[in-house]
């Protein structure tokens, strides 16, 4: 799966993330830290587990950002999303986003779930903004520093 976004005159390419991506995207998770921190070795392991869907998005050779989710059945978890600093806003996280949910529509997934930071208010709104609605909480979910998370949840249709 190759797909190409165009923003502020660079051209984006979305494509699998294999577990040679492992090194950039330890990086830019340590560039992340409202996001889930996986080590280099943990998202090699991960990359290997069954219904695995990995996605990077790259300019001019060099990964800016990743998704990771996991199918089990007609459901699934989106389980990490990270893009570089630099460029956030810019649409690669939405770009990320709407590829893995188009692929888990092809893989005849019902719902995709995800877990965020209570306190996270941007991640909120951005899935928000792609069409995840809240739909619980988990006391105490993160750690380092412990916080509730939210659950978000979205529908695909047929």
């Amino acid at each position: 799966m190759a797909a190409k976004a165009k923003r502020d005159s660079v051209a984006a390419t979305i494509r699998a993330f294999g577990q040679s991506d492992s090194a950039a995207a330890a990086d830019i998770l340590r560039g992340s830290p409202e996001a889930a921190q996986w080590t280099e070795w943990g998202l090699k392991e991960l990359l290997g587990w069954p219904g695995v869907l990995a996605l990077g998005i790259e300019s001019e050779g060099k990964v800016n950002g990743f998704i990771i989710g996991r199918q089990v059945a007609e459901e699934a978890e989106i389980l990490n999303l990270a893009v570089v600093q630099v460029k956030r806003r810019q649409g690669e996280g939405g770009a990320l986003l709407k590829a893995a949910l188009q692929e888990f529509r092809a893989r005849r997934v019902s719902r995709v779930f995800l877990e965020v930071r209570e306190s996270n208010q941007s991640a909120i709104a951005f899935y928000a903004k792609h069409g995840f609605n809240k739909m619980g909480r988990r006391a105490s979910y993160y750690h380092d520093p412990e916080e509730a998370a939210i659950v978000m949840e979205i529908k695909l249709g047929g």
